[in-house]
């Protein structure tokens, strides 16, 4: 089954995740170069890239406007928590900001 994506929009969501040190850089760098050059993503890439973006789901763009805190996978760069110093293990895309499983929550009472 092959799930039509957006190049761009998928280039540009690709590019912030780089940014922001989510994900392998080289397997963005694969993924990016395979999409440049118009070949077809592998299930393998397609599913890297919707479980750590939660964008394209049944090949329509969702809103993430709810979705505050994105699990790092074990691939990830683990940068150290905001509050503790401590391995995070989720990402804040309201303030790019990491936390701990423990310091997670409760950060956001101003994000809503």
């Amino acid at each position: 089954m092959v799930i039509p994506i957006d190049p761009q929009k998928t280039l540009e969501v690709i590019e912030r995740m780089k940014l922001a040190k989510i994900g392998e850089y080289d397997k963005w760098r694969a993924i990016i170069k395979k999409i440049k050059n118009e070949q077809p993503l592998t299930p393998e890439d397609l599913e890297y890239y919707t479980n750590l973006t939660r964008i394209y789901k049944d090949s329509t763009i969702t809103s993430r406007s709810k979705i505050y805190h994105t699990k790092l996978s074990k691939h990830d760069e683990k940068p150290p928590c905001k509050v503790c110093g401590n391995n995070s293990l989720y990402y804040c895309n309201m303030n790019d900001q990491y936390f701990c499983t423990i310091h997670v929550v409760g950060h956001d009472d101003n994000e809503f």
